[in-house]
């Protein structure tokens, strides 16, 4: 992938690649993870698509914001807007996966004068944002010492990370331990970082998920969702409810992967981004 560039926002600074020409794809990460879940997707719609991959603030990021802004899910929907504005990006295809779907759910009910169209991966949707198995997360923001001590051991210990009810229950392949490491460094051993997790994990919760779905049912933006056919944490049904909340949207059930779908199967995620974003032909 390409050098990082950077940007400075209202709400501190966002580092992210800039790779190809074409029509823009704007690509949204999820909780404890950055742009690098993209990284099998992203050189597969090169050739087309000019595509923009940033680490946004969501725990596994390298640059903390400043303090006291507004990170609560609204708060970084916001800040992907300005992120928006500040490239003077038109007509964008927005690329979600995991909480950054929930995200970009958000970003189009509330901010959507650049967004051209959405794509959505397995992610939080309706009553689930969280998914059960992660709620224990949302302890992050309430028990002081928490965050630092399930950062400490989660960056040490190869194994907790590997739990189904930590990565090991998102791929159907395991993750590269090196990379998972990588994203539980920040957390690990910055306090300015876990002050910013916190911040957005306080303000989970699913009333965020269900306003944006009657938003975006009342004035929807053309929707793609590629979704799990047997994920347990965002099930098929959960997609095929969402697809059914917005008008228009469509559902497509891929087999053989788990919640981060870009990991397990980017060549068939590549191909459907291109086909609603731009020609076939796009995908290498």
């Amino acid at each position: 992938m390409s050098e990082f560039l950077r940007v400075e926002l209202p709400q501190g600074p966002i580092r992210y690649r800039d790779e190809g020409d074409g029509p823009p794809l704007v690509f949204v990460h999820g909780l404890l993870a950055d742009g690098r879940l993209w990284r099998k997707v992203v050189p597969l719609l090169v050739p087309g698509f000019r595509c923009i991959v940033p680490d946004w603030p969501l725990g596994s990021h390298e640059l903390p914001m400043k303090g006291g802004a507004d990170l609560s899910p609204p708060g970084v929907a916001q800040l992907i807007a300005d992120f928006l504005a500040a490239l003077d990006l038109e007509d964008v295809t927005l690329v979600g996966n995991d909480s950054g779907g929930a995200l970009c759910q958000m970003v189009a009910a509330s901010h959507p004068q650049r967004i051209g169209r959405l794509v959505l991966t397995p992610c939080d949707a309706l009553e689930v944002f969280p998914p059960k198995a992660f709620a224990y997360l949302r302890r992050l923001a309430v028990l002081p010492g928490l965050p630092v001590l399930i950062g400490k051991l989660m960056h040490w210990s190869d194994r907790l990370r590997r739990h189904p009810r930590a990565y090991g229950g998102l791929t159907r392949t395991p993750l590269p331990d090196d990379l998972t490491r990588s994203w539980m460094r920040p957390m690990a051993t910055s306090p300015a970082i876990r002050r910013d997790l916190r911040a957005f994990m306080a303000g989970i919760t699913p009333e965020l998920t269900m306003a944006a779905a009657r938003q975006l049912a009342a004035h929807p933006l053309p929707t793609l969702l590629v979704w799990a056919a047997d994920d347990l944490h965002f099930t098929a049904s959960l997609g095929e409810r969402l697809a059914g909340a917005i008008p228009g949207a469509r559902l497509v059930l891929i087999e053989d992967c788990a919640a981060f779908l870009p990991e397990d199967q980017p060549w068939r995620l590549a191909w459907h981004i291109a086909e609603v974003a731009g020609p076939r032909t796009a995908v290498a």
